[in-house]
């Protein structure tokens, strides 16, 4: 046990007994604590298998690489249409992590085992997301911006590219557009 994740746990103002109850669960497992982002993470080896997470409405494991499980029991959830890799179980009471602990377990020993197999999930090419017709016009009439757009890292490039395609109006698209452009002409990324 983790002593900067007793201090998380004891701030909780929310879900205290379900994330206590997940902890325990994730502990049985042959797994080390530590507190990263700010939440419990649990590694196999030093990479990450599953966190402890929570939002207004619910309480969530997250698995890092939870696309390549099996979900034998449908549990998983997506986060949203981007999230490539990561999975969720969400909790809104601890009677539903005690009926779910066996699956809990076995889906925890499955992800230990893709990541000692060396299972990778294959990310979508930056060139695969739909850009907004507004960023490629900029692209195509200022060649600075593009130059500096394809100089940024390939995680970088499709945040840009997420966060422009996302509104539903061409204005709302074309004000991000003409808000971030400085950041990326210096090299940026949208959370940098």
């Amino acid at each position: 046990m983790n002593p900067k994740v007793d201090v998380y746990l004891s701030k909780a103002k929310k879900w205290q007994v379900e994330l206590k109850k997940l902890r325990m669960i994730i502990l049985d497992c042959p797994l080390a604590e530590e507190l990263k982002w700010g939440v419990p993470c649990y590694t196999f080896h030093k990479s990450n298998i599953v966190l402890i997470h929570v939002f207004k409405e619910y309480c969530a494991l997250l698995f890092f690489k939870g696309a390549l499980l099996k979900d034998t029991h449908g549990v998983l959830i997506q986060q949203t249409e981007n999230v490539q890799a990561a999975r969720q179980i969400r909790f809104t009471n601890v009677r539903e992590i005690v009926e779910l602990e066996p699956v809990l377990k076995a889906y925890i020993y499955e992800a230990i085992e893709v990541e000692k197999a060396g299972l990778k999930v294959s990310f979508k090419k930056t060139k695969e997301f739909i850009m907004s017709e507004e960023f490629q016009n900029k692209l195509d009439r200022i060649p600075a911006l593009k130059t500096a757009f394809e100089a940024l890292t390939p995680g970088r490039q499709r945040a840009y590219i997420l966060h422009f395609s996302a509104p539903k109006q061409s204005k709302t698209r074309a004000s991000r557009i003409e808000k971030c452009m400085p950041q990326i002409l210096n090299g940026k990324g949208l959370n940098d």
